[in-house]
């Protein structure tokens, strides 16, 4: 257990806990798993917690130094417990994160958010660690949990660290993106990686009336919000806003290759680009992993990615790329910028993408600049749509 046990004989929180319900983020249903489900208990010898103060990830290994391996394992930051898809073998980190166990506080949540009852069965795709598995298990029971894991050896640790702690719930090495039919209908389907697409088969698995939760975001940037979806009655579609932004990486089936600069913007194409000017600021234009803007421009400007170049003599370039063409952007942002002094636009191709994009902002400014969760997301076999407030509100549709 977590933490002591108090006068009534029941776990007693722990510093994490406390501060976990203080915050709202643990719920008193979720709060007995908490105390009896560590996330010690399925975290590997070897890991990397990212550090909040430096924004890096630290190498902390049990057998050098117990200490500050337990300090991480009870404190709420996310912990990467692989690199580059296993073939990483060191103590420095790798060069991307491909399995982690989330922050606690979004652990549960997500698991608020999924609103799971007694005697419900729930599929989770990801297993990770185990330890989001290991929690539905202890409130559900091991047999109403089925979870699935893409990556074997992830798989393997996750099911003896679910059966060493006696909750051994069912862990399935596949991808997650064709679900689990074998074991549907499903009350409750939760995902612990980031989508674009988000299968029908899941919807086609699950109850009428049963919830999908799950990371979603476009190819526009690294924003992305959870969506929590209810299955309609004839089972032809779910729908549902999103609840809170979040941060996962991407189902490996559903990465992202960059495409290559050059082959967009080859040599002599930036003399040949059509220019203008934007009244647009780099502040304004702000679209980190947890801002709404480049989320709603993400909905509104469908098939294109934008990266930003480093800031260099007080000028920062954002480039934006079509995905169906090899549509262009790039916008200069200048920080002495005013309205004197607009930033200059070239683009290129059949669409003007910043265009597309100034319009994705404005639209948002003038609608009052709403959340993330006044927005939602209908799935469909034939796809699924983006919109604002209501259904019937379309936005775009997504592929």
């Amino acid at each position: 257990m977590t933490g002591s046990i108090d006068r009534a004989g029941r776990p007693a929180p722990d510093e994490l806990g406390r501060s976990l319900l203080a915050s709202g983020a643990l719920s008193a249903e979720w709060a007995p798993s908490f105390a009896a489900v560590p996330r010690s208990a399925f975290l590997p010898d070897l890991m990397w917690p990212h550090d909040m103060g430096t924004g890096r990830n630290v190498a902390v290994d049990r057998t050098r130094d117990p200490q500050a391996w337990q300090r991480y394992a009870d404190s709420d930051v996310p912990i990467v417990t692989q690199w580059d898809d296993g073939a990483h073998d060191g103590t420095a980190p790798g060069k991307s994160f491909s399995s982690s166990s989330s922050m606690p506080s979004l652990v549960f949540r997500m698991l608020a958010d999924l609103d799971v009852r007694a005697g419900q069965r729930v599929l989770e795709i990801g297993t990770g660690t185990g330890w989001n598995a290991a929690l539905l298990a202890h409130r559900l029971g091991p047999s109403n949990v089925v979870t699935l894991e893409v990556d074997a050896a992830v798989a393997s640790s996750g099911r003896a660290a679910l059966e060493r702690f006696g909750l051994p719930a069912e862990v399935v090495h596949r991808d997650g993106a064709y679900g689990y039919a074998e074991g549907s209908p499903y009350d409750r389907i939760v995902a612990t990686c980031g989508l674009r697409r988000i299968p029908f088969a899941w919807v086609a698995q699950a109850k009428p009336g049963g919830v999908l939760l799950v990371p979603w975001g476009t190819y526009f940037g690294p924003a992305e919000a959870t969506a929590r979806l209810v299955v309609a009655e004839d089972g032809r579609s779910a729908s549902g806003p999103f609840t809170q932004p979040v941060a996962f990486m991407r189902m490996r089936s559903q990465r992202f290759v960059w495409p290559r600069h050059d082959a967009y913007v080859p040599a002599g194409a930036m003399d040949r680009a059509d220019i203008s000017f934007t009244t647009l600021t780099g502040a304004e234009f702000a679209t980190g992993s947890f801002d709404v803007v480049g989320f709603v421009i993400g909905l509104r400007v469908r098939d294109c990615a934008h990266n930003a170049d480093r800031e260099r003599d007080g000028r920062r370039a954002v480039w934006f790329y079509g995905l169906s063409d090899t549509s262009w952007a790039v916008v200069v942002f200048r920080d002495d910028q005013d309205d004197r002094k607009a930033a200059k636009v070239y683009q290129s191709g059949p669409r003007r993408l910043w265009d597309e994009v100034e319009a994705a902002y404005r639209w948002w400014d003038g609608h009052g600049r709403p959340g993330f969760e006044r927005f939602g997301l209908t799935v469909t076999e034939e796809g699924q749509r983006a919109w604002l407030d209501a259904p019937s509100n379309g936005l775009v549709r997504h592929r």
